[in-house]
């Protein structure tokens, strides 16, 4: 047994109303971890999830997030602006109020990473440590948020990062297949792919990330003091895997499929930032990107990994895009291999 297996240690969350933050705290609780959890608004979120200890504060307040980090073991940043309103002006004072508050009470950050730091020089293959040369205003703030912890790690900060491709899950609300390939809440009648047919794409299902993050959280003691992990997740080899999935957990294998409107973006970008940097964002869908989980592996011993059918009948059922029943027998139906 573990030195974190003997007693319940305290895991600070920020952003565990979000779906990686919801899903890492609830691994932690499961594990015995007690979860405590920052919000501007704690009374209501402890009416939806009442098994963590809610502290009503603001990860936006430096204060706020030193008071309740007190006595933690860990802190996982998972948290951004609400309704990422003025993202790229708030995103790194958070993450200072994150570390401040970790060297104060000598706690771990866990951050759940992307590859937006890195630019299509590093594609095809992308290894944790390839070169971040970011191609959009939001890969520089990423980068510039590795370059922080990477700084904090060497004055005795832990930092565990785990980078993974395009997240997707029943309650994963910010990301591509939610807000690209179909509509929350709608039926499923066409599906709209950013991507190009023979192009593969690297993807994630949530509950998944959040396992793996959990279990490297477990062997903290004997990582690196900056320890970065890539995961495999679910890899579309030729851009159409994904589109099938869907098709599968439907039913429906004629649900017609179209082109992403990067036309309409791009026309749009000048006047709308949001757009702008999902325009110089394109590459990511452009260029075939493969994200090799060797360094995983070597801790783990193997990646967690939900088969792809279950994975996306279970995101959609979450999304309300289909009926109760077609999820349940899609996700008991025979599953693919990913």
């Amino acid at each position: 047994m573990t030195e974190m297996q003997q007693k319940a240690r305290i895991a600070l969350v920020l952003g565990a109303t979000g779906g990686i933050g919801g899903a890492v705290a609830r691994g932690l609780s499961k594990r015995g971890w007690q979860v405590r959890a920052l919000n501007r608004n704690a009374e209501k979120a402890a009416k939806v999830e009442p098994a963590f200890d809610w502290r009503q504060g603001d990860a936006m307040n430096a204060r706020d997030v030193r008071v309740a980090a007190e006595g933690a073991d860990l802190i996982v940043h998972a948290v951004n602006p609400p309704g990422y309103r003025n993202w790229g002006t708030l995103v790194l004072p958070m993450l200072d109020s994150t570390i401040a508050a970790a060297k104060a009470v000598g706690a771990r950050v866990l951050l759940p990473g992307t590859i937006y730091n890195f630019g299509r020089d590093a594609f095809p293959i992308l290894n944790e440590d390839a070169p971040q040369n970011p191609d959009t205003d939001k890969g520089l703030i990423r980068k510039e948020m590795e370059r922080r912890l990477k700084d904090a790690s060497e004055t005795g900060v832990g930092v565990i990062i785990v980078r993974a491709g395009d997240f997707f899950g029943p309650g994963a609300a910010n990301n591509w297949f939610s807000q690209g390939l179909v509509k929350p809440g709608k039926p499923v009648t066409t599906i709209s792919y950013p991507g190009r047919e023979g192009i593969a794409h690297q993807w994630a299902y949530l509950p998944d990330v959040a396992e793996i993050m959990v279990r490297l959280v477990e062997r903290a003691e004997s990582l690196p003091r900056f320890a970065v992990y890539h995961m495999r997740g679910f890899l579309d080899r030729n851009g159409t895997e994904m589109v099938a999935a869907i098709r599968r957990a439907l039913g429906k294998p004629g649900v017609p499929v179209r082109s992403f409107p990067w036309w309409l973006i791009g026309l749009a970008s000048p006047f709308v930032p949001l757009f702008r940097e999902l325009h110089r964002m394109r590459y990511v869908w452009r260029e075939p990107l493969r994200m090799p989980n060797e360094r995983l592996l070597a801790v783990l011993g193997e990646e967690p990994h939900t088969p792809i059918d279950e994975a996306v009948a279970t995101t959609l059922k979450g999304l309300g895009c289909m009926p109760k029943e077609i999820a349940t027998r899609a996700t008991t139906a025979g599953r693919m291999p990913a």
